[in-house]
Order: C-alpha cells, then sequence, then structure tokens
C-alpha cells in the first residue's frame, strides 16, 4: 500500500530555505513536501553563530516541563537567562490537547485512561490532541523570536527541517504534509510540531516518535485527523535506534538549520540561572537530577 501511495505522488514546487545569523527566509513554505536548505556559510557568519544553550533530561512529568518552560520564559524576557534555550527530554506517558481543542478526538473513556495512568493536560500550544510518551524525543526551544526577526511560520518550518533532515540521516524519506504540519513518510506521521508563543518567546516544540510505543495513538484521532497512522523512526528502518544517537544527531541538525552553536548546560544550571529571576525558582517537584 505504502508502495503504491508513493508512485502516485505528486512533485510539488521545492521551497528555499536560506539562513544567515540566526534569520530564516522561506519562499512558499507551504507548497513543498520536502525541502532543502540551501545555507550561506562564510567563516565570518561561522564566526558569529549566536549561542543557545542545551540541557538534556532523561524522562520527566509533563507539567513539570510545562512550568519550567514558563519559568525560562520570564527569566529570557528580562534578560536574566541572556541566551535562547533548548530542551531535549521524554515524557511519561500524557495526551495534551491544543488551542483548537480536541476531547471530541478521544476514542476512549475517561475511566479507561484512568485504568492505564495516562493524563489528559489542557495547554497553550497550536494544534490538537496528542500523544507523548517514552521513546518519544521532546523538543523545547525557547527563542525570542523577537529579538532574532523570525517569523512563527518560519520558525515553524526551520523545525519540520530539522526533524526531516534528522529522518534522512537514516535513509527515512519523510516530507512534509499540506494537511498537517510535523513530518510525514507516506500517509503515516512520525513527528509532530505544536508550539506557542508569549511575550514573543516561542515554547513547547516538537515530537519526533523514534521507537515509542504507537498503541495509545490507536485511542485518539491524532491531530485531529481522521485515519491517520502514526509510524516511527525504528519501525520505518527496521532495526533499534537508540533515542540518545537520535538525540545527537537532531542537536546537529538544529545548529546547522537555525544557524547557531548550541552549548550543553547541566540541569542544575536551570536553578542558579532562574533563583536570579523574577520566575519562582523551580519547586522540589521539578527533579533537574533525573
Amino acid at each position: 500500500m505504502r508502495v503504491a501511495c508513493y508512485a502516485l505522488r505528486i512533485e510539488k514546487q521545492k521551497r528555499i530555505m536560506t539562513i544567515s545569523n540566526s534569520k530564516i527566509t522561506l519562499n512558499n513554505p507551504h507548497n513543498a513536501k520536502k525541502a532543502r536548505l540551501s545555507i550561506r556559510n562564510p567563516k565570518s557568519e561561522i564566526q558569529n553563530r549566536k549561542t543557545w544553550l542545551s540541557v538534556d533530561f532523561d524522562r520527566i512529568d509533563y507539567r513539570d516541563a510545562w512550568e519550567l518552560q514558563g519559568n525560562l520564559i520570564i527569566a529570557r524576557k528580562e534578560r536574566i537567562l541572556p541566551n535562547d534555550i533548548v530542551l531535549f527530554l521524554e515524557h511519561p506517558a500524557v495526551f495534551t490537547l491544543g488551542r483548537r481543542g480536541g476531547r471530541e478526538c478521544m476514542l476512549v473513556s475517561d475511566e479507561f485512561l484512568e485504568k492505564a495512568g495516562v493524563q489528559v493536560v489542557q495547554v497553550e500550544r497550536g494544534g490538537n490532541i496528542t500523544f507523548h510518551g517514552p521513546g518519544q524525543l521532546v523538543v523545547y526551544p525557547i527563542v525570542d523570536l523577537q529579538s532574532a526577526g523570525i517569523k512563527v511560520v518560519d520558525f515553524v518550518s526551520g523545525l519540520e527541517e530539522v526533524m526531516l533532515r534528522t529522518a534522512e540521516n537514516w535513509g527515512i524519506a519523510a516530507e512534509r504534509n499540506a494537511a498537517n504540519r510535523g513530518i510525514w513518510v507516506g500517509p503515516h506521521k512520525m513527528g509532530s510540531i505544536g508550539i506557542a508563543v508569549r511575550r514573543g518567546i516561542s515554547f513547547h516544540g516538537l515530537a519526533l516518535n523514534v521507537h515509542t510505543d504507537l498503541t495509545p495513538f490507536s485511542w485518539i484521532q491524532p491531530c485531529g485527523l481522521q485515519n491517520v497512522a502514526m509510524t516511527t523512526m525504528q519501525q520505518e528502518t527496521a532495526h533499534k535506534l537508540p533515542l540518545q544517537q537520535v538525540r545527537a544527531v537532531l542537536k546537529a541538525q538544529f545548529e546547522t538549520v537555525f544557524g547557531i552553536k548550541l552549548l550543553n548546560k547541566e540541569r542544575a544550571d536551570l536553578n542558579s540561572i532562574l533563583n536570579k529571576s523574577i520566575a519562582k525558582p523551580i519547586t522540589n517537584r521539578v527533579k533537574l537530577n533525573r
């Protein structure tokens, strides 16, 4: 079935993305399923690349990560946090509802979810209902889009490009789909994007299925779309993919696509940053040593 789908694929006009000093310019971002980069990289631009901070977590509760993002937004706006920052993590099993809702796309009862131990959380990101769980790489970029001069639509396209290039590293022919933002392999969705912007600063982000258990996706209409199935990188490659390896490649693609350098920081460093800001310090409930 998937081979037939590829045979019928209609090639659309490719867009060109150029990146200079972290500013992204897109031509016809909605007209292409696949997008490649044309990057100008003279030595001066490489030397002047902006530095974004990078913090790794293992698995962190969704509400804790949500609270942490809110605190980082305040710290970034007040310039207590002088750099943009990207969080790389996994979540325990959880359904999240975006600004367009999604409760009506739930195919199981609350009692079923309670027995399964899966929470449902309403948040302010764009999009509809989705699932997060172990084996899914979640990335939350806290980026001052106003200062960087990046339009929201261009930022979203950049996040798609990061996932496309990461998938391509393992020979996966992922692409865009005009029906829904994210990345797809034929009719199957593999990566999702849902962001929000507060005070000019982005939060929430992307979720890439590496070796996620896809069963919970069958309990919903993913992203509010009917008759849509999900896939994972591991399913598409037919061999085991360590999440840490995919994370390392995705980080490298972040640097390439956005023309920045990621500087690794320890999780405990966030405490000292937030303690200096007007934001309340990270509570004991958010255990950064995990």
